[in-house]
């Protein structure tokens, strides 16, 4: 069972452990995942990385209780875990920094891992050119979930959306209906992974990257680009039931799973919480990406590994690596998680809507990594306060948005 704790227990429990001597080769798993779906996907790699003879010691900060505790404190603290959930470039660059990096670029080159690996996986896991993180699940940010019951009896077809307009004028016909056309659950990081998904939608890797890639250009601020993103994110505020407000995103799920709402948009791990309800992908529900979209967003779950240990604790650590990459390890945490696989060779069933991720991801010019895999951590977190104020009140005008997020970009990276 996942252990969860908060707060300076985080530390107290590591300090413990290292002072007592007793599980001093334990392997310290850090991670934020909860929901039912994450932790029997997070179950499957603790049983097979027990069966190679290691221990699993469980450290868990989900990401919905406001704990500040970080893992960079942890490890400058002097209680870094040995594994850990974490994709942000900048975390990498802090621990090599400190000396304690582990490049993996040599494991993946003598295990043959790369060639399996769509693009959006590999730029995700490459950090200043060396490779840096184990690629776990595979997710587009912006995916459309929708109930197919709710959908016939409404007399709309998904499918047959090719814009965001023809999306919309559906949505009377839906509530004439009786039903909730969307839902959204209003917390600040589901309106963040709305917008960058909009960020795509509208235009396309290179204006997605010159918002959220490594080195963002100021100049995409006030592009007509930036100016259509922030009026579909109103559209969509303007279209929120009202339940919304501080939802959590699976709340927000079963919604559209009961027959609330006919959809919801968000990252596809969606697909989870589906599956643990008895649901069936093709029968149910369908899933299609956003309507019209010129590219999507990919995030990728990766873990990283610590460097500077014992030869012992090495060895354990790339197993833990080996565990993530085997290919029938990938399709079976997929299934449980509700994600796709990360490698393209998966041994195993891949649903429906698994396959239209890996469909859709056959294009690399249409694709972009999640911004947790690129950018700078402080530009996002602004740009999320932003972007989350802007949708909290309706008074508030993308010029004024635009202009908040300029001085933001002085004063973070100008």
């Amino acid at each position: 069972m996942t252990k969860i704790f908060k707060g300076g227990l985080v530390a107290a429990l590591l300090g413990s452990t290292a002072a007592t001597g007793a599980l001093a080769e334990d392997t310290i798993i850090f991670h934020n995942w909860s929901s039912g779906p994450e932790v029997a996907a997070l179950n499957i790699l603790k049983s097979k990385f027990e069966e190679m003879g290691h221990t699993w010691t469980d450290v868990a900060i989900p990401h919905d209780t406001g704990s500040n505790v970080s893992l960079i404190n942890l490890v400058t603290g002097g209680n870094p875990p040995n594994v850990f959930l974490e994709s942000s470039p900048g975390f990498y660059r802090d621990l090599a920094g400190l000396g304690m990096a582990r490049p993996l670029t040599d494991f993946y080159e003598e295990g043959g891992y790369l060639e399996h690996l769509p693009e959006a996986a590999v730029q995700s896991i490459t950090v200043d050119g060396e490779i840096m993180k184990i690629p776990t699940a595979m997710h587009i940010d912006g995916m459309i979930y929708y109930n197919m019951d709710v959908a016939e009896a409404a007399g709309v077809d998904p499918t047959a959306w090719t814009s965001l307009d023809a999306m919309f004028a559906d949505f009377e016909k839906v509530a004439a209906a009786g039903y909730n056309p969307l839902a959204i659950g209003g917390e600040q990081w589901q309106v963040g992974y709305l917008a960058h998904a909009l960020a795509a939608t509208v235009g396309g890797p290179e204006f997605f990257t010159a918002l959220y890639g490594e080195n963002p250009d100021p100049a995409a601020l006030d592009s007509p680009e930036m100016r259509e993103m922030l009026d579909l994110l109103r559209r969509f505020q303007q279209a929120t039931d009202e339940g919304s407000v501080n939802r959590t995103w699976n709340e927000t799920t079963n919604t559209v799973i009961t027959g609330e709402a006919l959809m919801q948009i968000h990252g596809d791990w969606m697909k989870g919480e589906w599956l643990a309800a008895g649901k069936v992908p093709g029968d149910d529900f369908g899933c299609i990406e956003i309507p019209g979209a010129e590219a999507v967003v990919v995030t990728v779950d990766s873990w990283g590994v610590l460097g500077g240990q014992s030869p012992e604790m090495d060895a354990a650590e790339l197993d833990f690596a080996r565990v993530v990459l085997d290919p029938a390890v990938q399709a079976e945490f997929a299934a449980a998680k509700g994600s796709t696989p990360t490698r393209l060779d998966a041994v195993g069933e891949v649903d429906v809507c698994s396959q239209y991720v890996l469909d859709v991801l056959e294009d690399p010019a249409r694709q972009v990594p999640s911004p947790h895999s690129t950018v700078d951590a402080d530009w996002m977190s602004s740009m999320w306060d932003v972007l989350f104020t802007y949708w909290s009140d309706p008074e508030m005008t993308a010029d004024e948005a635009i202009e908040q997020l300029k001085e933001n970009y002085e004063t973070i990276l100008g």
